[in-house]
């Protein structure tokens, strides 16, 4: 990967190889359809915003945090002491976050092209790009434990742990992040 570099104008370009940008398209898109809403294109949109937020609000299960690590890693708590206040925080957010997630998640894949090549993003497009792979990397560290001393375990982990693909991916991401951040700045 050719990293980012700033733009003229604001935002940044970059180059992703073939098997770059496929990694990065799945591993989106398996994030995105993770926080979408179960029957989320299936469903009937009120015809009024008052309709909408009272659908949201009664929903079953609104209010709980879900039980799948990843998820719960992706649309935390507000309140971590206060189960009835998180209940509540959650009921109003939970669909603005997930929607947020999915759009950033779209984002990414409207603007890296299929076959990797030249990526040209705008200050918008990058913010956008910088919360998906966020959200990728939450998820592959939920999935494989990480903790503060994930450094210390990649150089550890030797060719035989079934995880060493899986942190060397994590740490692409953090460099396909920091580059970004690094552009933008």
């Amino acid at each position: 990967m050719e990293p980012f570099r700033s733009v003229r104008g604001g935002g940044a370009r970059a180059r992703l190889a073939p098997a770059e940008a496929s990694l990065l398209r799945n591993l989106v898109g398996q994030v995105m359809s993770l926080v979408e809403p179960e029957g989320y294109d299936d469903r009937e949109e009120p015809d009024d915003d008052l309709a909408a937020l009272e659908a949201m609000v009664h929903e079953p299960g609104a209010d709980k945090l879900p039980e799948d690590p990843v998820l719960a890693r992706l649309l935390p708590d507000g309140y971590r002491d206060d189960p009835e206040a998180a209940g509540e925080f959650r009921r109003y957010t939970e669909q603005g976050l997930r929607s947020g997630k999915v759009a950033a998640a779209q984002t990414v894949l409207d603007t890296l092209p299929a076959k990797g090549g030249q990526v040209r993003l705008g200050p918008e497009d990058a913010q956008a790009w910088l919360r998906a792979i966020n959200d990728v990397r939450l998820a592959i560290g939920t999935l494989l434990g990480i903790t503060e001393d994930y450094e210390a375990e990649l150089e550890q982990a030797s060719w035989a742990d079934p995880r060493s693909a899986y942190l060397e991916v994590y740490h692409w991401l953090g460099y396909v992040q920091d580059s970004l951040v690094r552009a933008l700045w």
